[in-house]
């Protein structure tokens, strides 16, 4: 959940970077968990009141998370080193989805991996500061 609320919340419309493959497949799994609900629900509330404009609640979340959808699809484009547009081709984009990115920086930023071991590593190491402070 944390990587679908960091699509959502941080990056909303940031076509810029990277994005790892687990971000990005957190977030498309998430999303279509969120959408599966919304419409259940929606199917449900039909029948009891048969108000069919509910029906429309999965559609309105869709272009609702549209802008992210596409910004995340692109920034995972870029840790592959290709430009966002190649995320429109269809089984080529999924090929590249469910590849590796490029280890290290390329054109498009910094390794979205190597962030998060630094910064993993950084607070390990912060938390052994603390406790030879505190002895």
């Amino acid at each position: 959940m944390k990587w679908y609320l960091k699509v959502i919340l941080d990056n909303y419309a940031n076509f810029n970077g990277r994005a790892r493959r687990k971000a990005y497949w957190i977030f498309f799994f998430f999303n279509l968990l969120i959408t599966y609900v919304i419409a259940h629900i929606a199917s449900i509330l039909v029948e009891l009141t048969d108000v069919l404009y509910l029906m429309f609640l999965p559609i309105i979340y869709l272009i609702a998370v549209a802008v992210p959808t596409i910004a995340v699809g692109v920034r995972r484009m870029h840790d592959l080193g290709k430009p966002g547009w190649i995320l429109f081709i269809p089984i080529y984009s999924f090929v590249l989805a469910v590849s590796s990115g490029e280890v290290g920086t390329n054109k498009y930023g910094e390794d979205p991996k190597h962030e998060t071991q630094e910064t993993i590593k950084d607070y390990i190491n912060d938390i052994f500061a603390l406790r030879e402070q505190q002895t």
